[in-house]
């Protein structure tokens, strides 16, 4: 097992983009040519957003109804009543006051939250963490290639989604989405990217040397075209990163816009930073609950750029695990292991807490220090996608979540 402290310095953007980054440069931005007939008249989206540094899960989603949870939160514990009271949920659990529009959706239908989650790791490195959450796999270190790439590969025959492709957002493509399968790949224009004079230079240079270099040139360039259609073109300029509410904003308008796009991608998957909040946690004001607004913020971008197919719509939040259930004595938390995803969309079966609760007593939780998960992540994306885009529990279980047949999709999330 990592140390936290040793782990953190370790878990650098260069260190995550070596994992099945070679050659990946902006030349990976070319549609996937596989084929999907969606049942019935549904079009659906499916957007994927990772956390990235351990979500504390207890405090997003306080269960202020376990008589523990005070105790275990000194310093940041969350109330049900005064200015910064959290939201309620169902009586039980409440959403951190940093959240009203995630509690407007709940209240509306259009999102769920299941607590007491994980994938099935149980060390706390990061990197090992996100590399497990992303590729699918039950360890770290088993396969260059992610779960939703293996999933567009594995769509069923027909025309629709597989020839719009998917997107993954940012300058390195997350894991979660590369592999043999082609995607497009986007970035907001704050983060260097190439711009359509350099990609046709190149197309000029090599593009009749090398034929696959050149579709991809060219699919580049009809990325670019679809951002400038809608409207997300122009020259870098300011603004926070993934760790800001800001850049989750941008963002999350950006990844919107495309998906949304008639002629663009339906799956997409993107990554917020900055959530791994060991010291001056905070509770109902801080940093974790300026992170929690951005969060918010950008789910209300997704809803409003997505709002012509929102009804078809599953926009799922995940971390690669979570922190521990007490408090340490920098006023943070350090790496746990349970902690919570929400499903947020017009496509959610909504309005309802997923949870099988362990408790919080020391003798309740996973080595005496962080919340049990009840809840396999995977169980959770095998049955969002299963409803979405009609792929049979076997191909999930062999091709998109390897050696996982005896974790089942999760039936009635999606309405």
């Amino acid at each position: 097992m990592l140390d936290d402290d040793d782990d953190c310095e370790k878990m650098t953007p260069s260190r995550r983009a070596v994992l099945g980054a070679a050659g990946a440069l902006f030349a990976w931005s070319f549609v996937p040519r596989f084929a999907y007939a969606a049942a019935g008249a549904r079009d659906p989206r499916f957007l994927l957003v990772v956390l990235r540094g351990a979500l504390d899960g207890l405090s997003a989603v306080p269960p202020l109804g376990d008589p523990d949870y005070a105790g275990l939160r000194e310093g940041i514990a969350l109330t049900k009543d005064g200015p910064d009271a959290a939201l309620p949920l169902d009586g039980f659990f409440y959403l951190h006051p940093a959240m009203p529009n995630l509690a407007r959706l709940y209240a509306a239908g259009h999102a769920s939250v299941v607590h007491a989650a994980a994938t099935g790791y149980r060390e706390r490195s990061h990197f090992d963490g996100q590399d497990v959450l992303e590729s699918g796999q039950g360890g770290p270190g088993k396969t260059e290639s992610g779960w939703l790439n293996r999933l567009i590969a594995n769509l069923p025959a027909g025309e629709g989604i597989s020839r719009k492709g998917v997107l993954g957002v940012g300058v390195v493509p997350p894991l979660v989405v590369r592999g043999e399968a082609p995607v497009l790949g986007w970035a907001p224009p704050r983060m260097a990217r190439a711009g359509s004079d350099l990609i046709q230079r190149l197309e000029d240079l090599y593009g009749q040397r090398d034929p696959g270099l050149a579709r991809a040139l060219a699919q580049a360039k009809l990325t670019e075209e679809i951002a400038r259609r809608q409207g997300m073109s122009g020259e870098a300029r300011g603004g926070g990163g993934p760790d800001s509410a800001e850049g989750m904003k941008r963002i999350a308008d950006g990844a919107a816009a495309l998906v949304g796009a008639d002629d663009g991608p339906r799956i997409a998957a993107l990554a917020f930073e900055g959530w791994d909040t060991h010291a001056n946690e905070g509770g109902a004001r801080g940093r974790l609950a300026q992170l929690l607004g951005g969060l918010d913020g950008a789910l209300a971008s997704f809803e409003q750029g997505l709002k012509p197919v929102w009804k078809d719509t599953v926009v799922m939040v995940v971390t690669e695990f979570g922190r521990t259930a007490k408090v340490n004595g920098t006023v943070g938390t350090d790496h746990g292991t349970g902690t919570v995803a929400f499903l947020v969309g017009g496509a959610v079966k909504g309005g309802r807490m997923i949870v099988d609760w362990p408790g919080l007593k020391l003798e309740q939780l996973h080595e005496k220090r962080d919340l049990r998960p009840t809840t396999d992540i995977r169980a959770v994306a095998k049955g969002v996608v299963a409803d979405l885009f009609g792929i049979s529990g076997p191909v999930l279980a062999e091709k998109v979540f390897p050696g996982s047949g005896g974790i089942g999709p999760m039936a009635g999330l999606v309405g």
